[in-house]
C-alpha cells in the first residue's frame, strides 16, 4: 500500500538516501525528471513548501519507490513473486503503478507534477475546501453532502475507513455539511488543505491529466493494481489510464479497496513509504489482516530479520 498527501513531513526519506544508494538513486531521479532539487526541499523544509501539492506529491512517491528499491536490492523482494496486488490512497496510485513497473519513476514524478499543479489551480484559493466527518457511514454522508450542496458543490470524496469520510467542495456548502454533520451527532471539521480534491470542481484538473497520461508510456503492471475508483484489481493500461483520470473528481473508495484485498486472500498488508497513516486505516478495515509499516532503514531491518534474509 503507498500513501498520499497528508503523510509529507520534512525530512522523509533523507534515512533512506544517507544509508543506501540505491534510494539516493531515486530521489536523484526525481530530482532530475523535475529539473530541480525537491530532495533538497524534503529533506531540509520549510514545511509549508513540502506540504504544497504539486511538491507533496512527487516527493511522497519518490519516498515509497526508494523504500520499495531498497527492499528489492536489500531484501530480494520481488513483487512479481511476493506481492499479490498493489494499492495507493489518491496519489499513491502513482506510487504503486510505478512500483509495479506501469510508469518509470521519472515519468511518475512528471505527472505528480502536473497534477498536484493542476489540482491547485483548478480552484480559486478560499472557494473550496474539505472536511472530515467522523462517525457517519458512506451513505448517510452521501445524503448528507447532497443537502448541503444547495446548487453549490459538495461530494464524498474520501472513503477512508468505516466512521472516517471526507467530504469535499464548494467552501460554504462544506460548511454547510459540518453543521449538518454535527447536528445529526457526528464529529466534523474542516481539513487544513489547499484545494477541494476529488470532486467535481476538479473538472479542469482531470482534463490536464487526460492530456498528461496520453503523452506517457504504459507498461501491463506486474502486479495487478487496486485501483481507487473501481475498488477492483486493473492490469490493462487503457483502463487503468480511465480510471487516473476518473480519480481526480472521483470517489476515493479506500475502505472499499482494503475490503476487496482481504475478499481476495490478502492477510498481510504493508504500507511502504512515508509515515503509517493507511496501516492505522487498514486495522479498523480488515481487522483480520496483520498490517505494517516500510519506511525507514530500522523497517527494512526488521523485515530482513523476519525473512532471514
Amino acid at each position: 500500500m503507498f500513501p498520499g498527501q497528508g503523510s509529507q513531513a520534512v525530512g522523509m526519506g533523507k534515512s533512506l538516501a544517507d544509508n543506501f544508494a540505491t534510494a539516493r538513486a531515486v530521489f536523484d531521479e526525481v530530482d532530475s525528471a523535475l529539473s530541480e532539487k525537491l530532495s533538497a526541499i524534503m529533506w531540509e523544509g520549510p514545511a509549508d513548501r513540502i506540504t504544497l501539492t504539486e511538491n507533496a506529491q512527487p516527493a511522497l512517491m519518490a519516498v515509497s519507490l526508494a523504500a520499495i528499491r531498497v527492499l528489492e536490492a536489500e531484501a530480494g523482494l520481488d513483487l512479481a513473486r511476493d506481492v499479490k496486488f498493489v494499492a495507493g490512497h489518491s496519489l499513491g496510485e502513482y506510487s504503486a503503478l510505478a512500483a509495479a513497473g506501469t510508469f518509470t519513476i521519472s515519468d511518475a514524478a512528471k505527472l505528480l507534477r502536473i497534477r498536484g499543479r493542476s489540482m491547485q489551480q483548478a480552484v480559486p484559493v478560499g472557494q473550496g475546501a474539505m472536511a472530515a466527518i467522523l462517525g457517519m457511514e458512506i451513505a448517510d454522508v452521501r445524503a448528507l453532502a447532497a443537502e448541503a450542496a444547495q446548487g453549490d458543490v459538495c461530494e464524498a470524496a474520501n472513503d477512508n475507513a468505516p466512521g472516517q469520510i471526507v467530504v469535499s467542495g464548494h467552501k460554504v456548502a462544506v460548511e454547510r455539511a459540518i453543521e449538518i454533520a454535527k447536528g445529526k451527532n457526528a464529529r466534523a471539521m474542516l481539513l487544513p488543505v489547499s484545494a477541494p480534491f476529488h470532486c467535481a470542481l476538479m473538472k479542469p484538473a482531470a482534463e490536464a491529466m487526460q492530456k498528461a497520461l496520453s503523452e506517457v508510456k504504459l507498461n501491463a503492471p506486474r502486479v495487478p493494481v487496486v485501483q481507487n475508483v473501481p475498488a477492483s484489481a486493473v492490469t490493462d493500461p487503457a483502463e487503468i489510464v480511465n480510471n487516473l483520470v476518473a480519480q481526480v473528481t472521483g470517489t476515493v473508495r479506500w475502505r472499499e479497496c482494503v475490503g476487496y484485498l482481504a475478499q481476495n486472500g490478502v492477510t498481510k498488508l504493508v504500507e511502504v513509504g512515508s509515515g503509517k497513516v493507511l496501516t492505522g486505516m487498514a486495522k479498523r478495515i480488515a481487522k483480520e489482516a496483520a498490517a505494517s509499516a516500510i519506511g525507514t532503514p530500522d523497517d527494512i531491518a526488521a523485515y530482513k530479520l523476519a525473512k532471514g534474509v
